[in-house]
């Protein structure tokens, strides 16, 4: 057995005595859609709502055994990387001192400190994480405190590969094939460095945040020009350098992208069938699931849901995303005659599963025409050839604009 996984070994046993092991469960609903032994590692069940705390927990305890008069440290965080530091502060009685954006949202400031408590000072500072991370950092070279990276540092690395060690624990063996979400690398470079070759492996990014596969093209960590924050807990910029050392040997082709508004289906689907609530990076593993379906037909998988912090105040937004990319809601700009009965007409083309969700005139001292923002939601994204077909028929002229992000930032 090879030193790395003596050490994740040692590292998960000496987590017992802080939180529990999170819970390993067969998934029927998944299993049977995709025809395979379904299995979800729900990191988004410990105490955090994440595997972070596994990393700052394994990172600190090594720490403190070199140096026992280290007694502060820093993070730069506005997510689970900062509620994970803090809980270990507390744990081991030491001064955390932990740095956000001043846009962090106030539930996830309410959220660190009530794991840190007494032990932990939040500093908000900068209006982008670039600035954040270099106040952080300067912070350190001042007082003398430890940093605590989110993933690109050995012992963090470490830490997160316990979870590939309770994945072993609950089957008995390796699984057949695991799915792992990639931001900054520590999870997947974790696991993978755990498992090796005894098992194959999907790595999933959002789509607007592909740090692995840009570096992986271009054979060392490459930072993206242009990030969508969206799956705030995988959204990269630049995967890590040491995480990416262990990766740098997968194969780009195993590496898939997940659709931002894909995944607020996934997000919805698992929070009304199965009860589970996941944030947008939690989602990744089991979104997907559909792009791999040939691949684990008949096997044993392990889709890794690494968190559960998903602020409920996003839940319109999520579900917005979610039917435009089910074709079940769409916008229009429509060109309605300024005369009577033209707006009855255009209502009597709605079918009986059709409803107006939006209804906004555009120019409103238009005489012979007018510019009206319309969205309709119905039951089957079928419904709309249909009903376009009906629009063509009676002449109206209109423009569909679900799919245009410039409008859309604008207008929906």
């Amino acid at each position: 057995m090879s030193d790395f996984r003596t050490q994740a070994q040692a590292a998960e046993a000496a987590m017992r005595e802080v939180f529990p092991a999170t819970p390993m469960l067969r998934n029927d609903f998944l299993s049977a859609r995709f025809g395979a032994e379904i299995w979800l590692k729900r990191e988004d069940l410990s105490p955090v709502r994440s595997y972070k705390l596994r990393g700052a927990f394994n990172a600190m305890r090594k720490v403190l055994a070199e140096k026992p008069d280290q007694k502060q440290f820093v993070c730069a965080s506005a997510g689970n990387h900062a509620q994970g530091v803090a809980y270990m502060c507390r744990h081991f009685d030491v001064k955390g001192v932990i740095f956000m954006p001043v846009t962090t949202p106030q539930q996830k400031i309410m959220k660190t400190r009530a794991f840190g408590g007494s032990n932990v000072e939040i500093r908000l500072t900068g209006d982008y994480f670039d600035d954040t991370l270099a106040a952080s950092q300067a912070y350190c070279k001042e007082a003398g405190a430890h940093f605590l990276s989110p993933f690109d540092d050995d012992d963090v690395i470490e830490g997160q590969a316990s979870v590939a060690v309770e994945i072993a624990e609950t089957l008995g063996k390796a699984p057949d094939h695991i799915v792992l979400p990639v931001g900054g690398g520590g999870l997947s470079s974790g696991i993978y460095k755990f498992f090796g070759s005894d098992c194959s492996y999907s790595f999933v990014e959002p789509l607007g945040g592909m740090s692995l596969a840009a570096a992986l093209k271009a054979g060392r960590p490459m930072p993206l020009k242009r990030v969508d924050t969206f799956v705030d807990g995988a959204a990269v910029a630049q995967v890590g350098a040491k995480t990416f050392d262990i990766l740098r040997d997968v194969p780009v082709q195993n590496v898939f992208s997940a659709p931002e508004d894909r995944i607020c289906v996934t997000i919805l689907e698992m929070l009304n069938v199965e009860g589970i609530v996941l944030e947008p990076a939690g989602a990744l593993s089991i979104d997907v699931l559909a792009d791999i379906r040939d691949q684990i037909e008949g096997k044993t998988v392990v889709c890794v849901t690494s968190g559960g912090n998903f602020d409920f105040e996003r839940l319109p937004e999520v579900k917005e995303r979610a039917q435009r990319y089910s074709g079940v809601k769409k916008y229009f700009i429509l060109r309605l005659p300024q005369r009577p009965g033209a707006l009855k007409e255009f209502l009597n083309l709605l079918g009986p599963h059709d409803d107006i969700a939006r209804f906004e005139y555009l120019k409103k001292s238009a005489r012979n025409f007018g510019s009206v923002l319309i969205g309709i939601e119905t039951d089957d994204a079928a419904n709309f050839a249909g009903f376009t077909a009906k629009l063509d028929a009676a002449g109206f002229v209109y423009t569909d604009i679900t799919n245009d992000d410039l409008l859309a930032q604008f207008l929906i």
